[in-house]
This record gives structure tokens, C-alpha cells and sequence, in this order.
């Protein structure tokens, strides 16, 4: 196979996979499948990301994935997440 085609292979592989983490946090439903409400959401994520308080939002983002991985052997396919598997507790705003 040719490094061209390992590359694309590859590529799509990861849209296809950052295509399930969509499907996972549930966005299609919650939105609507409203694909302007999803990339300014993203867009959001990235402007916290340039920000002063970049490393703080990393480590709770972060800590919400793992939390949502753990859960998702025991969802159904048909049963999102719910609320006190993926927000914070208080101790996590440092409350």
C-alpha cells in the first residue's frame, strides 16, 4: 500500500472515531442534529482552550471522558448518559 493511502486510512479513521465521541455525548439528539449548534459549541471549546485557565478546563473535560469511557460498558446503545455520570460534582469547581 502506498503512504499516500496508509495516510488517508489512517485520517479517516480518526474522523470516524471523533465521529463516535459525538454520537457518545449524545450531541446528535441534543441538538437536534443541528450541525451549526455542534461546531459553535466546539468553536467555545477552543476559545476556553486559548485561554488563561487552559489546563484547568483540560483536567475537568478530561476527568468527565474517563468517567463517560467507564460508564459506557454498562449503557445500551439506546440509553445516554445521564447527568451524574458526566457533570461535576462540586468538588471539581472547587467548591
Amino acid at each position: 500500500m502506498r503512504e499516500w493511502q496508509v495516510k488517508r486510512r489512517e485520517r479517516t479513521r480518526q474522523l470516524i472515531e471523533l465521529g463516535g465521541l459525538v454520537a457518545k455525548a449524545n450531541l446528535v439528539e441534543l441538538t437536534g442534529d443541528d450541525r451549526a449548534v455542534m461546531l459553535g459549541m466546539l468553536v467555545e471549546a477552543a476559545a476556553t482552550l486559548r485561554g488563561d485557565r487552559r489546563e484547568t478546563q483540560l483536567q475537568l473535560w478530561r476527568r468527565r471522558g474517563q468517567r463517560a469511557f467507564a460508564h459506557e460498558p454498562n449503557a445500551r446503545p439506546s440509553e445516554p448518559f445521564s447527568t451524574i455520570d458526566i457533570y461535576p460534582s462540586s468538588k471539581e469547581f472547587g467548591s
